[in-house]
């Protein structure tokens, strides 16, 4: 069934690109409500003009991060963390109030997240789940770079990621998303950069935010945190927890598998207008069954195209 939180909670941080000190509120929402922004700073803007559903066709900029805007102008970014949290926990539906266009980067993880929407408690709602169940395989490509969804009887996420630097080097790493595995396997798994990357950012006014609290940072000589890693294979777990958030972009759970080659933000969501380009590609379905719990596939098709949440 749908779920939503059982009260609203409050988070403040800084925004990692802008540098912003930001407050952010999670609210309940009514059953398909979806996901969906709301830009509280702008007084001279009607409360409509301000939402902005968390969906992948309002996605407007994947450098570096994912950003969602409307036609009003109103833009809200790096959104990924936060909306793998959501996802992770099963959440459905909420209304996420933000008095700036950037979601505040905390540790560079979903963990704190993860804990003030626990802290606020989830709740069930008497209309089941919508989901997305991947009929046949769909792939995106771009210069050596790879995004795949394809069938699965549970949603499972399996990456790699290259690097030169030793590091980092190679990583492979699979989950399915079930079982509170999320909570447990990627949640507190960090974002992480390049020095050299971090210099040219700052440079061009980006990072602003940015620091060993809130990412982690490597330069030739291995890792800068005094620290170190979380686990042994964070970066890859962070990249999968990012296409998990990115993926929340669908408009409702996606059941099947994603299988992302060094994948970033533009990748996941460039694969989600391949699959919503062809209706045969998946069908909607009402699910009754929460993975969390690993229970058999049991839904009923709805037949109906790409989902878009009704805004109460």
């Amino acid at each position: 069934m749908q779920k939503t939180l059982t009260r609203s909670v409050s988070i403040d941080g800084m925004g990692l690109h802008s540098g912003v000190n930001v407050h952010l509120e999670i609210h309940p929402a009514p059953v398909n409500h979806g996901i969906v922004f709301k830009r509280t700073d702008k007084s001279d803007l009607s409360e409509q003009e301000c939402l902005i559903p968390a969906l992948w066709n309002n996605v407007v900029n994947t450098q570096l991060c994912s950003v969602i805007g409307n036609e009003h102008g109103m833009t809200v970014s790096t959104i990924e963390h936060l909306m793998a949290a959501l996802r992770g926990l099963g959440v459905d539906n909420a209304l996420v109030e933000i008095d700036a266009g950037e979601v505040p980067i905390l540790d560079g993880s979903s963990i704190a997240f993860v804990k003030a929407i626990e802290e606020a408690g989830i709740e069930a709602q008497d209309v089941p789940r919508r989901a997305i169940r991947i009929l046949k395989e769909v792939t995106y490509e771009d210069n050596g770079r790879r995004v795949t969804l394809s069938p699965s009887s549970t949603p499972v996420y399996v990456g790699e990621i290259e690097y030169n630097n030793p590091a980092i080097g190679t990583q492979k790493f699979e989950l399915k998303l079930v079982s509170g595995n999320f909570k447990h396997d990627f949640a507190d798994c960090r974002t992480f950069c390049l020095k050299s990357d971090v210099d040219a950012m700052q440079a061009n006014g980006l990072a602003l935010g940015g620091s060993l609290n809130n990412a982690v940072v490597v330069d030739d000589n291995g890792i800068i945190n005094e620290d170190g890693l979380r686990c042994d294979n964070e970066f890859i777990r962070h990249k999968l927890l990012d296409a998990v958030g990115d993926m929340a972009l669908a408009g409702g759970l996606i059941v099947g598998k994603y299988d992302g080659l060094r994948a970033g933000h533009e990748m996941n969501n460039k694969v989600l207008h391949a699959l919503f380009a062809d209706d045969s590609n998946y069908e909607v379905i009402d699910l009754f069954i929460e993975f969390e719990k690993e229970q058999p596939l049991s839904y009923d098709s709805r037949g109906v195209s790409a989902p878009t949440p009704t805004l109460s």
